[in-house]
């Protein structure tokens, strides 16, 4: 299965985009494709309706979603929603690329965990007629911790990963003949 991970922080350094990293080093093991595309890499114009005119990296980024057959997008929890950078992505996305894919929803907190901005996206993938994974993964305070080799810190999110990436893609392949 060919899976696009969406690291959607301006941050260079973002714990989201680390647990992103995670997360396709894990799929890959698993025995899938995986392609993580960084937001803080791939500078995209603000999404304006009125301009037809399309940027390379928007054309990468659509690219990398169309061809995928399902789909992370991590977020930083920002003032109790999504990371701009993200929002913007997805605002030059359709339908035509989300529809009957799974997505599974991971966002990193300063505080416990970041579950308005897990909500704020599950609204956004029912919106781009996308499937919500029920399980999704958030990370706050020091489980934002990770080693040098970029595994999480804490044994309780490598299982919570492990545990919902095995969900993740049982639903993505049960629903893969949409």
């Amino acid at each position: 299965m060919r899976i696009v991970c969406i690291a959607g922080s301006n941050h260079a350094d973002a714990t989201s985009s680390r647990l992103v990293h995670y997360l396709a080093a894990r799929l890959q093991e698993k025995g899938h494709e995986a392609e993580v595309v960084e937001l803080h890499l791939l500078p995209l114009p603000l999404y304006n309706p009125d301009v037809d005119e399309e940027n390379a990296n928007v054309l990468r980024l659509k690219k990398a979603v169309k061809e995928s057959d399902a789909i992370v997008l991590a977020t930083p929890e920002y003032h109790g929603s999504l990371s701009g950078v993200l929002k913007n992505a997805l605002d030059y996305l359709n339908w035509d690329d989300f529809n009957n894919k799974v997505v599974l929803s991971v966002s990193s907190a300063g505080g416990a965990v970041g579950v308005s901005s897990l909500s704020h996206l599950q609204t956004i993938v029912r919106n781009l007629h996308g499937i919500n994974c029920p399980e999704w993964i958030s990370i706050g305070g020091d489980q934002r911790e990770f080693t040098a080799d970029g595994v999480p810190s804490h044994e309780q999110v490598v299982r919570r990963v492990n545990k919902t990436l095995d969900y993740f893609l049982a639903l993505a392949k049960n629903t893969s003949s949409l």
